[in-house]
C-alpha cells in the first residue's frame, strides 16, 4: 500500500517532471526517447505518459499514485497480461524493467509510486479516427472483431493460474462498501444495489462462467489498426475476478453510441440485436458461453451500471469532494430504481437528444 499524505493528480506530475522520470528513463533504458504526458480524463488514477524515439516502437509509461492498490495488485496486474500476451491475446505486452522487473516502485517524500511500461498498441482509438471505421470493410468487421477479441481473452482466462493474485468481484463489490460509499440519501439505491449482490451471490462461479476479466471493455481502452482491422487491447487497471458476461454485457453497451440518436426505439432495439448477434459470433469463435449465462445479459447490464455508479462515488471520494448526481449519474440511478432494463435504451425514460440524461437530483 502507498503511504504518505493524499495526493492528487498535478502533484503527481510535478513531481514526475522533477524527480520520477529522470529515474524512470534510467529504470527502462529511455534515454534519448521522447517523453511526452496524456492528458487524464476525469478520474483518472494514473499519470500516463507516451515514450517515443525513432526506429524503436513506441512505449506507454504508466505511473500509479492513489494509494488504494497495493504491490500485490499491481504484479497480479502485468502478469496477467503477460501471460494473455504470450498466449495469443491480442494485448499491449508488459516491458520488463533494465532489472528484469515486470513492476518498479519508487518511494519520494513518503510516497510510494509504482511504476509500468507497456508496448503502446499499433493504430489508434475509434474517437481519434472520428468514429470512422477502415475503408472498404463493412462496419459489421469492427463488431466482429470486439467479440473475437473478447472471446481469445477470455478463453486464454480459462486456463489461467496466477501467482499473484487480483481481487475478486465480491472482494469489492459487497454490502459493507455499499453502505460506506453510497449517502445516506439515497436508500433506495442502496437497497438495490444489494439485491443485486445478493442475486450474484447466488450464480454459478465455474470455470467455463467465471475467471479473469478486464472489466472496462471499451473502445476507449483499445486500438485499432485501421490497416487489418486488428484490436489490441490494454488499460487492465480494473482486471479482476467476475462473470465472464460482464464483459460481454460491457461489449453490449459499447454498440449503443452507433444507434443513440435514432428516435425510433424500435429501430434501436432492431440495431442492437443485429449488432450483438454479430458480436457475440465473434466471441463465440473463440469461447463458448452457456446460453443460460447469455439469458443473463439484462442482469449483467445492470451489474455494468451498477459499476458505473460506484465508479462515480469512488473518483468524488478520491477528488475530495462533495457526492453529488449529474445528469448521467442520475439517469444511471433511475434505471437501477426503477428496474428499467437495456440502460433504459428501449424505454420512454430515454431522449435521443440527450442520450442517457436525467434531471439532476440533490443528494
Amino acid at each position: 500500500m502507498t503511504g504518505g499524505d493524499f495526493i492528487n493528480y498535478n502533484e503527481v506530475v510535478k513531481i514526475s517532471d522533477a524527480y520520477l522520470l529522470p529515474l524512470v528513463s534510467e529504470l527502462y533504458g529511455l534515454e534519448g526517447y521522447e517523453i511526452k504526458l496524456i492528458p487524464a480524463h476525469d478520474g483518472g488514477r494514473n499519470v500516463v505518459y507516451t515514450c517515443e524515439k525513432a526506429g524503436t516502437d513506441a512505449k506507454m509509461l504508466r505511473i500509479a499514485f492513489l494509494n488504494d492498490r497495493r504491490r500485490e495488485d499491481f504484479l497480479a496486474e502485468v502478469e496477467y497480461i503477460r501471460y494473455l500476451f504470450e498466449h495469443g491475446g491480442s494485448v499491449s505486452n508488459a516491458i520488463n524493467s533494465q532489472k528484469g522487473n515486470l513492476l518498479e516502485e519508487i518511494t519520494h517524500n513518503n510516497h510510494t509510486f509504482f511504476i509500468c511500461l507497456f508496448k503502446k498498441a499499433t493504430g489508434k482509438s475509434l474517437v481519434e479516427n472520428n468514429y470512422r471505421y477502415r475503408e472498404g470493410a463493412p462496419i459489421t468487421e469492427y463488431y466482429y472483431n470486439c467479440g473475437k477479441v473478447l472471446g481469445k481473452m477470455h478463453q486464454i482466462s480459462k486456463g489461467y493460474t496466477p501467482v499473484h493474485r487480483r481481487y475478486s468481484f465480491f472482494d469489492k463489490y459487497n454490502a459493507e462498501y455499499i453502505e460506506r460509499l453510497i449517502p445516506g440519501s439515497l436508500p433506495l439505491l442502496k437497497e438495490k444495489l444489494l439485491d443485486f449482490l445478493k442475486t450474484l451471490e447466488g450464480l454459478d462461479k465455474n470455470r467455463e462462467s467465471f475467471g479473469m476479466v478486464h472489466f472496462d471493455y471499451n473502445d476507449g481502452n483499445y486500438s485499432i489498426d485501421f490497416d487489418t482491422g486488428q484490436i489490441t487491447v490494454y488499460d487492465f487497471d480494473n482486471s479482476c475476478y467476475c462473470w465472464y458476461m460482464f464483459d460481454l454485457a460491457s461489449l453490449w453497451t459499447n454498440g449503443v453510441g452507433w444507434i443513440q440518436f435514432e428516435p425510433d426505439a424500435g429501430k434501436r432495439k432492431k440495431f442492437m440485436d443485429d449488432y450483438f448477434k454479430t458480436a457475440l459470433e465473434g466471441y463465440r469463435s473463440e469461447t463458448r458461453i452457456e446460453d443460460s449465462m447469455l439469458e443473463k445479459l439484462p442482469l449483467f447490464i445492470q451489474v455494468n451500471l451498477m459499476e458505473g455508479i460506484v465508479d462515480a462515488f469512488e473518483v468524488m471520494r478520491n477528488n475530495g469532494e462533495e457526492p453529488e448526481c449529474d445528469e448521467e449519474l442520475s439517469y444511471r440511478i433511475k434505471c437501477l430504481e426503477d428496474d428499467i432494463p437495456y440502460m433504459g435504451f428501449f424505454h420512454e425514460i430515454y431522449s435521443c437528444e440527450e442520450p442517457f440524461e436525467y434531471e439532476e437530483r440533490n443528494i
